[in-house]
């Protein structure tokens, strides 16, 4: 019988066949330690290409239009971070790179990840898994499809919307993204590579002292541990993510310190008839409860305020309970920690509005939206808790247990 450990906890399992479209998960903190997804390779290329030709057209023409004043204004997904590249560079490249970039290179390196396992090329693979782990947390396309809504909610206030001819290109574009974000799996094409060489392949049992066994980070090839790097993949093998709690705190403190100009700091400036009219996320959200807007208001508050405390508080109480060796609950904080990781990317929300209303609203003196300096330390907030949740290995929760 073949053994595999879990990526996240490091129990050593017995690797048991799995029919398509079903998987199996690690009995002890619930991971998904194998994957047979229901997609072919082929239907994975021709989804690809199907988004990809949605892409264009998705990113290139209007999804929303208003009339404001008798001028016809557009919004395309990147006109209004490119709109801020020159008042607020972080906020704009932000905005562009997790709407426009990440989704292509994900796209692209999915093409480049099948022509590598039909040419065998290892290292053109290595590079394509790579990015596709790295680049799937920063697509958000559903996150800027949301924001259009509520963005376009705050507008008709004060201008007729219309609905562009991109939008219906966007939406299918986010159906076909969210369903390969869900079936894409890097290992899956490190299995396909293998299936053919009994070499790399998973050891069996027997074969081997368990305790000297190690599973490889980035493909999941149980091998073992006296192999400095993998013999499948060739990335660097290690008990442990170098430095993880390090980066993790680091990012963490980083994230704690922000978050407070963040709130204070106006997150938004109106310009109107000459005013001018500063508002933070606190006072943002109080005006849109003064307007009625419920609805709205709750999906900001939660985005912009819940979501980011959350997850500084989640990953604060997991880190301590690591230092502190805490006995009982890991398979809470192990739920805790994917919860974060999930949720981290919607506090983007709060920027892709911003975005939204500056390329709308720009009408000089007479009506002009710009973001505030609160925007720069909320966008700071965003990627630094995203990064530390990617920092930290989560293996680290279960090893009290594994020492035993």
């Amino acid at each position: 019988m073949r053994v595999l450990k879990c990526t996240s906890c490091d129990l050593l399992l017995q690797q048991i066949p799995t029919q398509r479209g079903f998987s199996a998960c690690c009995p002890t903190c619930g991971s998904r330690v194998i994957k047979n997804s229901s997609l072919s390779r082929s239907g994975e290329i021709a989804i690809t290409f199907a988004a990809l030709a949605l892409f264009l057209p998705a990113q290139l023409f209007p999804l929303i239009s208003i009339d404001l004043f008798g001028v016809t204004l557009n919004t395309t997904v990147t006109s209004g971070g490119i709109m801020l590249l020159n008042t607020f560079p972080f906020v704009g490249v932000l905005v562009i790179a997790t709407t426009a970039i990440a989704p292509l290179v994900f796209l692209i390196s999915i093409l480049v990840a099948n022509l590598a396992l039909k040419a065998k090329h290892v290292r053109s693979l290595y590079i394509a898994t790579y990015l596709l782990k790295v680049v799937k947390h920063w697509v958000m396309i559903d996150v800027f499809l949301v924001s259009l809504a509520v963005a376009g909610f705050k507008v008709i206030e004060i201008a007729e919307l219309s609905v562009g001819p991109a939008l219906l290109s966007f939406v299918f574009l986010q159906v076909l993204m969210a369903y390969l974000l869900s079936r894409v799996s890097p290992a899956r094409y490190w299995e396909a590579l293998s299936r053919n060489n009994v070499a790399l392949q998973d050891i069996e049992l027997g074969d081997t002292d368990t305790t000297s066994i190690i599973r490889c980070q980035h493909c999941g090839l149980t091998q073992q541990s006296d192999h400095t790097h993998c013999k499948r993949c060739t990335a660097k093998l290690e008990k442990r993510t170098f430095q993880s709690l390090q980066k993790t705190w680091a990012s963490l403190l980083a994230a704690i310190v922000f978050i407070f100009p963040a709130n204070f700091y106006p997150i938004s400036v109106l310009l109107s008839n000459g005013k001018r009219f500063e508002d933070t996320i606190f006072s943002g959200v109080a005006g849109l409860i003064k307007q009625g807007m419920y609805g709205i208001a709750i999906i900001i508050f939660t985005a912009s305020i819940i979501v980011p405390v959350a997850k500084i508080i989640g990953l604060l109480y997991i880190l301590i309970c690591i230092h502190l060796k805490v006995d009982s609950g890991r398979g809470q904080r192990m739920k805790m920690y994917r919860f974060v990781k999930w949720i981290g990317k919607w506090s983007m929300m709060d920027l892709c509005v911003i975005a939204i209303m500056v390329s709308l609203i720009d009408r000089g003196n007479l009506l002009d939206f710009t973001p505030g300096p609160g925007a720069i330390a909320f966008g700071l907030v965003v990627v630094l808790t995203m990064i530390s949740a990617g920092s930290l290995d989560s293996r680290l929760i279960w090893d009290k247990h594994e020492q035993r």
